[in-house]
């Protein structure tokens, strides 16, 4: 039976704290529960067990070290138009954070998992917003643009199988990867 996986960075409690008050409590916006908020550095859908356990080897052979990310500024996607997700920043172009995501990427690759297309954009999604006008986040939005929720230690990634639910997705971590030294 395939599973649903991704790879993501967690956030410390304290930042997925910190972020979670933020939500403004307008209609139509549903914040992302703060034990579901992470970074996720690879989607790769329904995956079948042998191509599972060969991702799985694959992902415990990349190396890196660890390194800090400034979890700041807020913004919508798309960026014109009505919000389908509201989302926090991980500062500019990270090259460790963008290693992580290349060997990443490569892994799957290597296991026969398709790439993603799409330029990928690094960021932690807060909120998803169902008929939500962009003017009626404006003044949330304008109060957050420099939000800084401060630095995070990554030192670890995970492999997450991901359960659809009525209530939303569950998680569940399967692997964790640590840091090398």
């Amino acid at each position: 039976m395939p599973k649903r996986l991704f790879v993501a960075i967690d956030l410390p409690e304290s930042t997925r704290q910190l972020i979670a008050d933020l939500d403004p409590k307008v209609r139509g916006v549903r914040w992302i529960a703060a034990a579901q908020m992470h970074l996720t550095l690879g989607f790769f859908g329904d995956i079948l067990e042998d191509v599972d356990l060969a991702l799985r080897e694959k992902l415990r052979a990349i190396e890196f070290g660890a390194f800090f990310l400034p979890i700041t500024g807020i913004g919508t996607f798309p960026s014109k138009g009505p919000p389908k997700i509201i989302w926090i920043g991980v500062g500019k172009a990270h090259p460790h954070l963008f290693q992580i995501h290349k060997r990443i990427q490569e892994a799957a690759l290597a296991v026969g998992i398709e790439p993603e297309l799409r330029p990928w954009h690094p960021h932690i999604t807060i909120a998803r917003c169902r008929d939500v006008s962009a003017q009626s986040l404006r003044k949330f939005l304008q109060s957050n643009v420099d939000l800084d929720a401060g630095m995070v230690r990554v030192d670890t990634f995970h492999l997450y199988s991901s359960k659809l639910t009525p209530s939303g997705p569950i998680h569940t971590r399967e692997l964790s990867v640590h840091c090398r030294g």
